[in-house]
């Protein structure tokens, strides 16, 4: 089906957030990649953040990434990659359309908190589908959690540990739970973060330094939140707390204030700190 040195011969991502043109400007170091963007105004902002991307990147081209708008222009592809919005709904909907389009494809997502064997399943296509859950700013972080449900063929698995492993990235194979290994721990410390605000009456400047400073964390919390996005966050620690009934997993107050107000971190211009 795809090259074994790279798992994969023409590689999609449907999406055209952050992580998606990460990922898109990453494969381009391998060939071919096509993105999907949901109209033409984000067709045209992902042509000019993959030529961004493309340059902070050692072997990336982007003249190698095709964005388009129609789903049909990623008939042919080996693997698609769903890259959108935090939804069931939306992600199922989308991956059930690519499956119908791409028969003969992988597919894979890179959500964060959902479980892959019910996304599977909700979607029709469980038996060739694939966490594969990428960080963000995809160049520089160096890990993959890769989803494997015990059902896939083994030639599949081999096909998309090929594939991370010519990204050059550091893979974890991790069991389907809800926020797989990486949010489930750094979701409760991020949180506790926002408690210890109005336990403590500290500014996030403060909260940030001590761990920035202390605990050599190469940044603080409450700015990760802003990076993450606050409504990313929630949506991460309602999944996470509706699957493990912990309290610890469950968005703080004050973080869904945040959000009320549309202080959705960086991308809004304010969250916890302006920008």
């Amino acid at each position: 089906m795809g090259a074994p040195e790279h798992g994969y011969v023409r590689p999609a991502v449907a999406g055209s957030g952050a992580i998606a043109l990460g990922l898109a400007a990453s494969a381009s170091t391998l060939g071919e990649v096509r993105v999907l963007a949901r109209s033409d105004t984000s067709a045209w902002r992902a042509d000019e953040a993959i030529e961004k991307l493309c340059g902070k990147i050692d072997g990336a081209d982007a003249k190698r990434v095709r964005v388009t708008t129609s789903p049909n222009d990623l008939e042919g592809c080996d693997l698609v990659v769903e890259a959108i919005v935090e939804d069931a709904e939306a992600k199922a909907a989308l991956l059930a359309a690519l499956g119908e389009i791409c028969p003969d494809a992988d597919l894979a997502t890179t959500t964060s908190s959902l479980g892959i064997v019910e996304l599977g399943k909700r979607a029709g296509v469980g038996d060739r589908f694939y966490g594969l859950h990428v960080f963000n700013p995809v160049p520089r972080m160096e890990l993959i959690e890769l989803c494997l449900p015990e059902s896939l063929p083994d030639a599949l698995g081999e096909r998309a540990r090929a594939f991370c492993g010519a990204l050059r990235k550091h893979v974890v194979e991790v069991p389907d739970e809800a926020g797989f290994v990486v949010n489930r721990l750094l979701f409760p410390y991020l949180f506790d973060a926002v408690r210890l605000l109005d336990e403590l009456d500290l500014e996030p400047i403060e909260v940030d330094a001590c761990m920035a400073k202390g605990a050599n964390q190469p940044m603080g919390p409450l700015q990760l939140l802003d990076f993450v996005g606050i409504d990313v966050a929630i949506a991460i620690g309602e999944k996470l707390h509706h699957a493990s009934g912990n309290d610890d997993h469950a968005p703080p107050q004050r973080l869904l204030d945040l959000a009320a107000a549309g202080r959705l971190g960086r991308k809004s211009g304010s969250g916890f700190f302006e920008y």
